[in-house]
């Protein structure tokens, strides 16, 4: 199985015009950092975690020839946006993208694009086939996935482990239950949004401190601001087997 990271930043707390920061005005590609998402691809398979609004961008770049499903973590605007250009696929492919989202996320997809969900569609629109998820196993093709399910500030969120890999992100709480989910997970990706604290996010201290009670070989940092500074100097302070991702990095299991 191989990961890609589509995209490790977020909207939350960076300001988004003609910001002279030290992080936008870095030359280090590992500081420009689009909407967190990632690419998950086993054997012929290929499925994407969340369509940011720079969804259509992040497949240009990775060069995807085909999506066989997306998985949604929550209806935020910065991780569902980009579904529109789910198109492109259709087109090619000739035939609706799935999607794997919970019931609340679901309602939010058929307001944010009632338009994919109309009686008489007019052409061209995007084709979305809905598929139900809780907190029970379910398989995309042959791949078990296993949902697990975290809060943000108030709001359940969907992480997903697949094998010994756990995906988590826009979370600040997992219950003492769904940690169970995670143990064993060899590889962990967590949300760290800035150093200080935040009401809905896990700060770099919190996830740090979460992924060694968790006891995982290697944990990688994404859905970062700006606010947590460059690349390079937050790595050199990092301990062994935690990494802060970066858009591009692929991980092979």
């Amino acid at each position: 199985m191989k990961i890609t990271f589509l995209g490790t930043g977020t909207s939350q707390g960076v300001p988004m015009i003609a910001c002279s920061c030290k992080v936008c005005t870095s030359e280090n590609p590992k500081d420009k950092r689009l909407r967190s998402s990632i690419l998950i691809q086993n054997h012929d398979l290929n499925i994407v975690v969340d369509t940011t609004p720079d969804f259509r961008y992040q497949m240009l770049r990775v060069g995807l020839k085909r999506l066989d499903a997306i998985l949604i973590t929550h209806s935020h605007k910065d991780h569902i946006a980009g579904m529109d250009d789910v198109r492109a696929f259709n087109y090619f492919q000739k035939k609706p993208v799935d999607i794997y989202a919970t019931l609340p996320s679901q309602e939010v997809i058929k307001k944010e694009f009632s338009y994919a969900f109309a009686e008489n569609k007019y052409p061209g629109i995007p084709e979305i086939r809905l598929h139900t998820i809780d907190s029970a196993l379910f398989q995309v093709g042959r791949l078990p996935i296993l949902p697990v399910g975290v809060l943000h500030y108030k709001m359940p969120v969907t992480g997903f482990r697949i094998d010994d890999f756990t995906y988590i992100t826009d979370a600040n709480y997992i219950s003492e239950k769904e940690k169970e989910k995670i143990k064993g997970t060899k590889i962990l990706v967590l949300n760290a949004l800035r150093s200080e604290h935040h009401v809905s996010h896990f700060s770099l201290p919190e996830a740090l401190a979460l992924a060694d009670e968790l006891k995982v070989e290697r944990a990688y940092f994404t859905h970062i601001s700006h606010q947590l500074g460059l690349h390079d100097e937050v790595s050199s302070r990092l301990p062994k087997g935690r990494y802060l991702a970066y858009d591009g990095l692929t991980l092979e299991m």
